[in-house]
């Protein structure tokens, strides 16, 4: 029995976005890193994700990156979709995503309960 399990995807934003493997919700990375267009550049990933992480926000104030500009981007895709900003390094941002994984074990819970 298990509450809780992850697929990583093995390939890139397109591959992943387009086959289902029996998740209860998709989520989708994208790393300060990558740019802040990447959501455009590759919409299907963000249009079909049910959740979004920001990773190494730490990184922002070095780089010539806008957070701002990237979450604009990604809510022209998928305008409804919980986008979290996180930084393992510093723990930024990962209590609200935790909170997020738990809301969504309870829901696959109460999904598989006998009515």
């Amino acid at each position: 029995q298990l509450d809780l399990l992850l697929v990583e995807n093995v390939g890139n934003l397109v591959c992943p976005a387009e086959f289902e493997v029996g998740e209860h919700a998709k989520v989708a990375l994208l790393s300060v890193t990558e740019g802040e267009d990447k959501p455009l550049k590759y919409p299907i990933m963000f249009r079909e994700a049910d959740c979004l992480l920001i990773t190494k926000v730490d990184l922002v104030p070095v780089l010539e990156v806008d957070l701002e500009r990237i979450q604009a981007n990604i809510r022209e895709i998928n305008p409804s979709v919980p986008i979290f900003c996180l930084s393992a390094k510093t723990g930024v941002g990962l209590e609200p995503w935790l909170g997020w994984i738990r809301e969504q074990i309870l829901l696959a819970q109460r999904r598989q309960q006998p009515q």
